[in-house]
């Protein structure tokens, strides 16, 4: 490969065509110049940690947005991994902690205008928090109720769209109805 633009652009749509493929039917656009597409085939993977029912919430720097997030735990997806090892693997690398019971969320587009990025969504009931992922731009974690996770949303603490989507699934799931354990 000769690394030009052009060169790079070509071997993108010989190994991963999805990226090129357009809908039937009317109103489909024709692939634009400006659009972000993910470094890696695998999908990100996003988990919603739970611990005596309680949320988990990571601050984490924000290169892009240049603010601290309060967000749950995500990152990529690692390469012949499936979608719940790859959820399990940021929990131990981000969390310091095991999940002992992992629900799929189903999937998200975070900002389908630009990204062409699709998201695994998982709640986890975790063990622990241990060793954060300093080295992952996280400086603390937090625990709150769920309700306060959905007042940090309503009053703009939380601004992540996955975390959002991920609050908003895990209730619709049922989640979010379960108490501190007794």
């Amino acid at each position: 490969m000769d690394h030009t633009p052009e060169s790079a652009y070509a071997h993108l749509r010989d190994t991963r065509p999805a990226l090129f493929s357009s809908p039937s039917g009317d109103g489909a656009i024709g692939i634009m110049r400006l659009r972000i597409v993910p470094a890696r085939p695998e999908p990100s993977v996003a988990v919603l940690p739970l611990l005596d029912g309680q949320v988990v919430l990571v601050d984490r720097f924000r290169h892009a947005a240049r603010t601290w997030q309060w967000e749950i735990v995500k990152g990529p997806g690692a390469a012949d991994v499936d979608d719940a090892q790859n959820a399990a693997g940021q929990l131990q690398d981000l969390l310091g902690a095991n999940a002992s019971d992992l629900i799929g969320l189903g999937r998200v587009h975070p900002d389908p205008a630009i990204l062409a990025e699709v998201v695994m969504l998982y709640a986890a009931r975790i063990d622990r928090v241990g060793e954060l992922g300093h080295d992952a731009g996280i400086r603390r974690a937090r625990l709150v109720v769920f309700t306060e996770a959905e007042q940090m949303v309503a009053t703009g603490q939380i601004t992540d769209a996955v975390t959002i989507t991920s609050l908003f699934r895990a209730r619709q799931a049922g989640l979010g109805e379960e108490g501190p354990a007794v």
